[in-house]
């Protein structure tokens, strides 16, 4: 995909306080394993708005919600339906909470419950950053969010077990769930948004323990092969917290194989790592 040094260092700013010795093959084209350039362009640009928006956010502002129409914001206030079956959010969760087959072939509601800042199929709304403002102070908005966040970890064959950290487990059903998740690619564009969405609107805690979990699943104990490349190229750049993304990095490191084909770091950084591990393994 024609990737090359340069433009990693333009997408990632995860290794740019890392002291590395710099190598021209950091990021070599390795046939199907080479990164994919437009993920990484794509996460740069979510993770470029995130600290815009999150810096904005820490000045003070007197937004009104009749400032401007914010149809995604109102839904989750509960004061307008979905445009597409005139359901509220809370009907929602109430009569679509376990209902498999249309989680997976109604492909309308996601942007509903996971709006963004940006534009996509079947998404006729964003988010600006006044109505991302309002709604990470909105606590009735953002216990909403959280409900809708279950629904769909339970979709993925997943639970959450703690609010407070994020942390997140396999469901009672996660064979069949994680079955559907392997046939179906296209969950895989889903998990990003809820990843990117978690980011936007308050819930950037939660981002690490999902990806955490996702790596274990594809890299540790094989389960999720159909998503490794989504979980390596797009869910782990979608974590804001560059000190937690970096970890999630060097953890996938430890557990990808062959280790010379990582190519989600800088060369330098691999190597360096590596060295790292290999001292640590000997000690102990």
């Amino acid at each position: 995909m024609g990737n090359s040094e340069n433009t990693f260092k333009n997408y990632d700013s995860t290794w740019e306080d890392e002291d590395y010795e710099d190598t021209t093959e950091s990021f070599m084209l390795w046939g199907e394993d080479s990164r994919d350039t437009h993920a990484a362009e794509d996460m740069h640009k979510y993770r470029c708005t995130y600290r815009l928006i999150h810096s904005s956010d820490m000045r003070e502002h007197t937004d009104s919600p009749q400032d401007e129409n914010s149809p995604n914001l109102w839904f989750y206030q509960n004061k307008i339906p979905m445009n597409f079956d005139g359901m509220s959010i809370e009907e929602f969760h109430m009569y679509w909470f376990g209902d498999y087959d249309k989680l997976e072939h109604v492909h309308s509601y996601i942007q509903w419950l996971f709006p963004l800042d940006e534009t996509g199929m079947n998404s006729p709304y964003k988010l600006s950053t006044r109505a991302i403002r309002m709604f990470r102070r909105d606590e009735a908005a953002k216990k909403r969010l959280l409900t809708s966040y279950r629904l769909m970890l339970d979709f993925y064959g997943t639970q959450l077990v703690d609010e407070k950290t994020g942390e997140v487990q396999r469901a009672v059903n996660w064979e069949e769930r994680f079955a559907n998740l392997n046939r179906n690619a296209h969950n895989n564009l889903r998990i990003t948004r809820i990843l990117k969405c978690l980011g936007l609107l308050g819930f950037r805690h939660y981002q690490a323990p999902l990806v955490h979990f996702f790596l274990v699943e594809t890299l540790v104990k094989g389960t999720l092969p159909q998503i490794k490349q989504s979980v390596l190229d797009y869910f782990m750049f979608a974590v804001v917290d560059r000190l937690e993304r970096k970890q999630l990095i060097k953890f996938a490191l430890c557990y990808f194989e062959p280790k010379e084909k990582f190519v989600w770091c800088p060369s330098g950084v691999r190597i360096k790592f590596l060295k790292e591990l290999k001292r640590a393994q000997t000690d102990q």
